[in-house]
């Protein structure tokens, strides 16, 4: 489920910037609308690096980042 959700979620960031490439080169302002998409898919790419970033940083540490308890039946 993972593959389809990064697949849109590249889409969106290539559309957003690709479109605020073209209207710098043209000198035209960007719409509020993907001005806003820009800066909340910035903060997603930021907070996912940071997330990874501290679950790798656990494991190299022994820590068993975002494991799951085994729960063995009686």
């Amino acid at each position: 489920m993972a593959g389809p959700m990064v697949f849109v979620y590249a889409l969106l960031v290539c559309f957003i910037l690709s479109g605020a490439s073209r209207n710098a080169k043209l000198r035209r302002p960007n719409p509020p609308i993907m001005q806003y998409t820009g800066y909340v898919l910035c903060g997603v790419t930021g907070g996912i690096s940071l997330l990874l970033f501290g679950i790798a940083a656990l494991s190299w540490f022994g820590f068993a980042a975002l494991s799951v308890p085994s729960v063995t039946a009686i």
